[in-house]
């Protein structure tokens, strides 16, 4: 499997796409590729104004972007993809369209058949085994928290290390603890902002100004940087 999975779409003061594109084009090769984009995660504006805005970057980079919500067939428009980018937004809207269409199954088929697979924020999430370490608010509910499955951990994308001042609430750190004694078999990575993920074949590799947090049931969360072998992190 070839996958790109990115913690943000954007940094402060930047264009959209803009700090992981050159990530992006490394990613894809040199040869443009047409890649097919689910755009499911939008809910404040169309999929018609998404598909734009990340054609927009990806025209920079020498590839091109064809959004899923014009196929008559969703399911045949993933069979015949080049490969396949979930852009963010809200996670369970995103999870509501492709369980839906019924996408679960031919992505994953797809992916790990060698189709390259990019995605950010709740594309990333959508990734992993389920999507209970989102960040966004269940504005809407699926048939089932299953994701893709492409990887068998979690990420928690946006990672933040404390809460705002004067909130009293939990930390992230400590809704990652929740999870992980409710679910002792599934690890989890806290993906910081500007961080991504590349995992290829059986290794993976923080890319990155940032050290991600990685939480272990039973162990102490440790950090970890663009030096370290994240590939036990694949043993299922």
């Amino acid at each position: 499997m070839y996958l790109l999975l990115i913690s943000n779409s954007t940094n402060p003061g930047e264009p959209y796409l803009d700090y992981p594109k050159h990530n992006i084009r490394e990613f894809l090769g040199p040869k443009p590729v047409k890649v097919l984009f689910i755009p499911y995660a939008a809910v404040t504006f169309s999929y018609d104004q998404y598909e734009e805005k990340v054609s927009e970057r990806f025209r920079e980079i020498g590839h091109s972007i064809i959004s899923i919500h014009h196929a008559k067939d969703p399911v045949k428009a993933v069979r015949e993809a080049e490969a396949i980018a979930v852009g963010g937004g809200n996670t369970w809207k995103l999870l509501k369209e492709i369980r839906d269409k019924k996408l679960t199954g031919p992505v994953k088929e797809k992916v790990i058949g060698g189709t390259p697979y990019i995605g950010w924020s709740a594309g990333s999430n959508v990734a992993c085994p389920t999507i209970m370490t989102t960040n966004d608010m269940p504005v809407i509910q699926p048939d089932s928290f299953s994701a893709f499955g492409l990887i068998p951990f979690q990420i928690n994308p946006h990672y933040l290390d404390s809460n705002p001042e004067g909130h009293a609430g939990e930390t992230r750190e400590q809704r990652i603890m929740e999870f992980i004694e409710v679910n002792p078999d599934i690890n989890v990575v806290g993906l910081r902002e500007g961080t991504m993920l590349m995992v290829s074949h059986r290794s993976v590799k923080l890319i990155g100004p940032r050290n991600a947090r990685i939480f272990k049931k039973g162990s102490t969360p440790v950090e970890a940087g663009d030096k370290d072998d994240l590939s036990w992190l694949l043993k299922r």
